[in-house]
């Protein structure tokens, strides 16, 4: 049987890039010569509503209703002939097609403007330096946002714009909840969205369609593709998958689940799917699958008789992104935090550099999942051959590594391959701040194109970092990350609070940690998160340990990820979500360093216990040098002339800058020897260690050179 395949990413996951595992999908199905059609349904509905036809129906839908309005849906139906003016030219804007309208949004006259624009006093003071586009898309998502209100007041309570139906979803231990959400009349969100299916569906013929469903918000819309294809075209047949499948949905018992879809797929899905595809080709029996949950007899039941291993990440193809509309996508300015405005602002490529985290051991991590526990690197020649290809289809040169955090090695490798191969690339990934990463590691990161990157800081507290065996120490983060910002990479930790056993002195000494941190440069983005308990967690399965007390939700035969607990020897934690959020949103913008921390809270707390010198000093201590380190020049090399018999003039060109350095004659050839050898261009770079071996006898001052152009960042050892 000859199939075709449709693959979804239902609403909603992000404005600015798709959510890449259908890329993946359709990059591994090529290489089986299999058919398959992707659409990011998301970004699709979003244009759709938002649009002068689509606002067009809102308002006739908003004014419909006998209901009281809010003063701020008053205002925005008083607008409306001001909205339906504007909303095509915004979205054009936000998607670079109308680059001058920005002059016309800053000046205030030309969006209306809702409940969303009353706090921007301190617009100039954010947005002073970053020039009139950035200000721009701010304005611009402020006011989406303010529909969006509208929308979710009146004729919608489920939307939002990076999630839908989110609330229903998350912690749904029961089906039932949702399955009766699901027959209720179609709001004009679903029914834009099931438009949009109809069409898919009429274009494709699909024999499957396989639905990832990245996250909690991404659920009900799932659902009601299902529904409408179930009622529509029966002869369809529908698996699900992705990130909240693999964390929520792995002990499901609710058999109305599967009124909506035939089969749940856990895990890596293409080794499930080739098989399912044989399956539904009635090349093999159910008991063959792979790490599926179906439906047989009335009772859920899991299969996973299958012998074949998952496929190896060397061969799961090129993650493919034709069909998406690349060029529709949204670069919207959220929130004034410069990792989030990385994160919603351009389109990324998305790209994996391992499969699974070489850490694996942090407790409030899901380390049981094959996701982050099965880990397997792929080779940078491999990685770089896929970023070419990308690049070559998408014409973007923008790429996310969403690895769980990016192994130092092979990083270092794939920096070396894209500036031996000369690929121009942008890039940015999540990493743990191991003590690798050097100050010459992070210059070579920055060389292969890395502009940010995101790590755990989390509690800030040497013992919580030791007992959730994230294996750094705050001084060991400080170090770090003042090595990618002297390298010019930006910073940003996440931050957690509520940890289990974590006091109030441990909170605030962990925010007079974080307070020196921006106070001292280090690091330029941040943000707290309350901590969760999960169900395939250490902490979750194991709460003994870490002397919380599980508390609920009772499971009821649908998903099961966050837990309620207890924590008997730690603080109320929720009393500090506001001043920790105000203090970090003005430690962020450089200012009120001088403040004491108990200004940020309206309760008394205990004085810090933390140096005030503390990150300063652990910003002393230097790195040790790694005789096994690779050297590595690369920038062109040097141009050599003669001053007199006794020196030579070296002269080397950076981007920005000429240095010209006398070399005593005698070491002249040596030197330009080396950095022949060490020039990016070689395939095998050698050691430290190596190069001192082979060159002490003749050259007995080479390592004195090799030091200066290393302070000078000409050779890096990495």
């Amino acid at each position: 049987m000859k199939h075709q395949l449709l693959l979804i990413t239902p609403p909603n996951t992000q404005l600015n890039t798709p959510y890449p595992a259908t890329a993946y999908l359709k990059g591994f199905l090529n290489t089986l010569d299999i058919a398959a059609y992707q659409c990011d349904l998301g970004i699709e509905v979003i244009l759709k509503l938002f649009s002068k036809n689509g606002f067009s129906e809102i308002f006739r839908e908003v004014e419909a209703l006998d209901i009281s309005f809010s003063d701020n849906a008053k205002r925005i139906l008083q607008l409306k002939n001001k909205y339906l003016q504007t909303i095509d030219p915004v979205i054009q804007f936000l998607q670079h097609k109308n680059s001058t309208l920005a002059h016309s949004i800053i000046d205030r006259s030309f969006l209306p403007e809702g409940a969303r624009f009353d706090d921007l006093d301190d617009m100039e003071w954010a947005f002073g330096s970053m020039g009139i586009q950035d200000h721009a898309r701010h304005l611009c998502t402020l006011f989406l946002e303010d529909i969006g209100d509208l929308i979710k007041e009146t004729i919608d309570p489920y939307f939002g714009f990076s999630r839908y139906a989110e609330k229903l979803s998350a912690s749904a231990s029961s089906f039932e909840p949702i399955d009766h959400a699901l027959n209720l009349p179609n709001s004009i969100t679903s029914k834009y969205l099931l438009q949009l299916l109809a069409d898919k569906i009429d274009k494709t013929n699909p024999t499957l369609v396989c639905i990832s469903i990245p996250f909690p918000g991404n659920l009900f819309a799932a659902m009601k593709c299902g529904q409408y294809i179930k009622k529509n075209h029966p002869n369809i047949k529908i698996v699900i998958g992705g990130g909240y499948v693999n964390t929520e949905l792995r002990k499901i018992t609710s058999e109305a689940l599967f009124k909506y879809v035939d089969f749940v797929s856990l895990d890596d899905g293409e080794a499930p799917l080739q098989i399912l595809l044989d399956y539904l080709s009635d090349q093999r029996s159910n008991n063959e699958l792979k790490r599926i949950f179906l439906l047989e007899n009335g009772v859920v039941q899991y299969k996973n008789g299958a012998k074949e291993k998952d496929i190896s990440q060397r061969e799961v193809g090129t993650p493919d992104y034709s069909d998406l509309l690349l060029g529709q996508y949204l670069s919207v300015i959220e929130i004034l935090n410069p990792m989030h405005r990385l994160w919603s602002d351009g389109r990324w490529n998305k790209l994996t550099l391992a499969h699974g985290c070489y850490w694996g051991k942090c407790s409030f991590c899901d380390i049981s999942l094959d996701y982050i526990k099965n880990y397997e690197p792929i080779d940078a020649a491999i990685l770089c051959d896929r970023i070419e290809t990308i690049i070559a289809q998408t014409g973007q040169n923008g790429f996310h590594f969403v690895d769980e955090a990016a192994p130092p090695k092979l990083v270092r490798d794939l920096a070396l391959e894209i500036i031996k191969r000369e690929i121009t690339v942008i890039w940015w990934t999540n990493i743990r701040f191991e003590k690798s990463f050097t100050p010459d590691l992070c210059k070579l990161l920055k060389a292969s194109g890395c502009i940010a990157v995101s790590g755990g800081l989390e509690v800030a507290s040497d013992r919580l970092l030791a007992l959730m065996e994230k294996g750094v120490t705050v001084a060991q983060v400080a170090k770090v990350s003042d090595a990618f910002t002297q390298a010019g990479i930006m910073v940003h930790a996440y931050l957690m609070y509520g940890f289990p056993t974590q006091t109030l002195q441990e909170s605030i000494d962990a925010l007079e940690n974080v307070r020196q941190l921006f106070e001292n440069g280090v690091i330029q983005s941040g943000f707290w998160h309350r901590f969760s308990m999960t169900a395939h967690s250490p902490v979750g399965m194991n709460p003994e340990k870490y002397k919380v007390i599980k508390t609920g939700p009772l499971f009821e035969g649908f998903a099961e990820n966050d837990l309620m607990h207890d924590d008997p020897e730690g603080f109320d934690h929720d009393l500090l979500n506001e001043g920790l959020k105000k203090s970090l949103f003005n430690y962020m913008h450089g200012i009120c360093f001088e403040y004491g921390l108990k200004d940020w809270f309206d309760f008394d707390i205990p004085a810090t216990s933390i140096s005030p010198d503390f990150i300063s000093k652990a910003l002393k201590n230097q790195a040790i040098i790694n005789e096994n380190a690779r050297l590595i020049y690369h920038y062109a090399l040097p141009k050599v002339s003669s001053i007199d018999q006794h020196y030579d003039i070296f002269e080397f060109h950076k981007n920005n800058e000429q240095i010209n350095l006398e070399i005593p004659a005698y070491l002249s050839k040596g030197l330009s020897q080396l950095l022949v050898e060490i020039s990016h261009s070689q395939s095998n770079l050698p050691s430290l260690k190596s190069v001192l071996n082979t060159y002490e006898q003749s050259y007995p001052d080479l390592e004195e050179a090799i030091d200066s152009l290393n302070e000078m960042g000409l050779i890096l050892m990495v």
